[in-house]
């Protein structure tokens, strides 16, 4: 999904991938949306965090879609 980008990111790398602005992202990962980690004041995001952050959101959006059908 990501392949292009290194296993661990910077937050400008995830930015990019996923099309957000860095405040949505901070946002994302300081309420664990998107796990992440720091080093010192660095966050950094690992590839499969974000792969992870999609493919929920995808099956998230298909419930909520799928319920307000019936």
């Amino acid at each position: 999904m990501f392949d292009q980008y290194n296993d661990i990111m910077t937050i400008d790398d995830a930015c990019e991938a996923l099309m957000i602005g860095r405040n949505r992202c901070y946002h994302l990962l300081r309420d664990g949306e998107i796990k992440g980690f720091r080093i010192g004041s660095v966050w950094k995001v690992s590839r499969e965090a974000l792969e992870q952050y999609v493919r929920e959101s995808s099956f998230n959006n298909q419930r909520s879609v799928s319920s307000r059908q019936r």
